[in-house]
């Protein structure tokens, strides 16, 4: 029998609830994570296939019926298990979930349920998270009683990634609009899954994406307790360099007062070095592992000065950062993935300026989380993203 360590994470099989590959594709069927999905995309996974998982993780009310949105979502889950699209896995599993980019990072986890019960030392928040409404996504966890993306967990137990090898096909395959295949094992054997929740169990996870889903799931547990409400649909992956891929989220500025000198500003915590002008070639010699601002008159670099990480509490660059984001006047601040989003949001004059960080290593991760220590808000970007629809947890099957 297995002895979880005191204050360590649960992490246990369900019956999870799976597309039936023989009536769709699911291709047809997957969907991103829902707080990347905007209004346009949405609308595009919603015609796809009338059973695409955004229209139960984005639910619309149904006005014919008069179901609201989240009624309408436990309307639509229900209908398709009755249906046959959905079918239940008739034993408790876990679910290798492997993520792999073409000529990119691969990523295996395991999907289980992770026990929301083991105390503060058992899940680590590694993240500060921004403000954001949390009514929605309990009100739709409240009508479906369905966990139906996973959060993201981080192990920092060593030797998980072995365990996650597998020599057969996949039970489950799909490719997402960004090319990402999806791979997907039902692994129901006592032996393995033991294997695996005892690796888990002997070390925290520290949460990496899904912080207001796990908020949300620990709201619902507090108001019914029990049948199935004391655990949450994870996917825990080894915090190792090897399965993991983390990109910065650069910051893009709005709404400041004209004729701001924003290289004045941030002189104050930094060394700034004019590069050239906005164009390509600057853009090409700063876009890798630099820090830089970028504005319509031109690109510097910047380095941090003597002081700067010590009143900022750290030497990520989005601690420092904010110290100068914090001395500006009101303004908007937006969030960009990638170098090129960031550079147009300039150059369409969409954003005034743009500040390109570097991104945060695993070992950072490790180290911050070990000492308990929460980063900035939007300091990592973990991808591949793992998709809605690949297997839902109810919390009454």
């Amino acid at each position: 029998m297995r002895v979880l360590r005191k204050g360590m994470p649960e992490f246990s099989p369900f019956a999870g609830l799976r597309y039936d590959t023989g009536r769709v594709s699911l291709d047809a069927v997957i969907a991103p994570p829902y707080d990347v999905v905007d209004a346009d995309e949405r609308g595009r996974l919603a015609a796809r296939h009338r059973a695409n998982a955004v229209l139960v993780e984005l639910p619309d009310e149904d006005r014919p019926s008069g179901r609201d949105r989240y009624a309408q979502a436990a309307h639509l889950l229900a209908a398709w298990t009755d249906e046959g699209i959905l079918r239940r896995d008739p034993k408790p599993a876990i679910y290798v979930y492997r993520m792999v980019v073409p000529g990119g990072p691969t990523t295996t986890g395991v999907l289980g349920a992770l026990g929301l019960a083991t105390g503060p030392a058992g899940i680590l928040p590694h993240e500060q998270t921004l403000p954001k409404p949390k009514s929605d996504r309990l009100d739709l966890l409240r009508a479906t009683r369905a966990n139906l993306s996973p959060i993201w967990g981080l192990s920092m137990a060593g030797g998980l990634s072995d365990l996650l090898d597998l020599d057969r096909p996949p039970d489950a395959a799909a490719t997402d609009d960004d090319g990402v295949d999806h791979h997907l094992w039902v692994v129901d054997d006592e032996a393995t899954i033991a294997a695996v929740a005892s690796v888990i169990g002997s070390a925290p996870v520290v949460l990496a994406d899904g912080h207001h889903r796990f908020e949300t799931a620990l709201a619902y547990q507090a108001e019914a307790p029990g049948d199935g409400a004391d655990a949450v649909l994870a996917l825990v992956v080894e915090l190792s360099e090897r399965e993991l891929a983390v990109g910065p989220i650069h910051r893009v500025l709005k709404g400041l007062p004209e004729g701001i000198d924003l290289v004045d500003a941030f002189g104050s915590w930094f060394d700034v070095t004019r590069v050239g002008d906005l164009d390509d070639r600057s853009v090409g010699a700063i876009s890798h592992g630099s820090l830089a601002l970028v504005a319509p008159a031109g690109v510097w670099l910047l380095t941090a000065r003597d002081g700067t990480p010590e009143a900022a509490g750290s030497d990520l660059d989005t601690s420092q950062v904010a110290l100068v984001l914090a001395e500006l006047p009101e303004h908007d601040l937006d969030f960009r993935y990638s170098t090129e989003s960031a550079v147009a949001a300039v150059t369409s004059g969409d954003a005034q300026a743009a500040v390109l960080v570097r991104p945060v290593t695993v070992d950072q991760i490790r180290e911050w989380a070990a000492a308990g220590k929460r980063m900035p808000p939007k300091s990592t970007y973990f991808f591949p993203k793992p998709r809605t629809g690949m297997v839902f947890r109810t919390l009454d099957g």
